[in-house]
């Protein structure tokens, strides 16, 4: 189900409960509000679609979407300063990001991955594991 963007930032502040496998539901949601809006939108985090579990859904190159859940960024390398915007938000701001990452995270059969991103991909995921751990950029 497609739901709605959360812009309240007194939700978007607070810090991501860890998912279970009772939270599919959410995942499939999240997965299918992003593909609603992947003409402005290229990752999504659960509390934007007013959901407080630590879930992300990211699309690689506009095709290929990737589900995160309980995601946790395990290394970071090469920093650099960065312009993003939101969905959830007005405006562009400027913040830290790291070039390269190493997460942890499970899939749809909570099966655990841990996989090495850089560039864009590695910015977007930074992003949305911000939004599950209160911080609003």
């Amino acid at each position: 189900m497609i739901r709605p963007i959360c812009k309240d930032v007194t939700i978007l502040s607070q810090r991501s409960t860890p998912a279970t496998d009772k939270d599919l539901m959410v995942l499939m949601d999240l997965v299918e509000t992003l593909r609603a809006n992947s003409d402005r939108c290229v990752g999504m985090a659960a509390n934007m679609i007013g959901v407080n579990k630590r879930i992300i859904a990211i699309r690689i190159e506009h095709q290929l979407t990737i589900p995160m859940i309980n995601p946790v960024i395990k290394k970071r390398a090469r920093p650099y300063e960065a312009e993003e915007s939101c969905l959830s938000l007005e405006g562009v701001r400027t913040t830290k990001r790291y070039d390269y990452i190493e997460v942890e995270y499970f899939d749809y059969n909570f099966k655990k991955h841990y996989e090495k991103f850089t560039g864009f991909a590695a910015q977007v995921i930074q992003h949305e594991v911000d939004h599950c751990d209160g911080i609003v950029i």
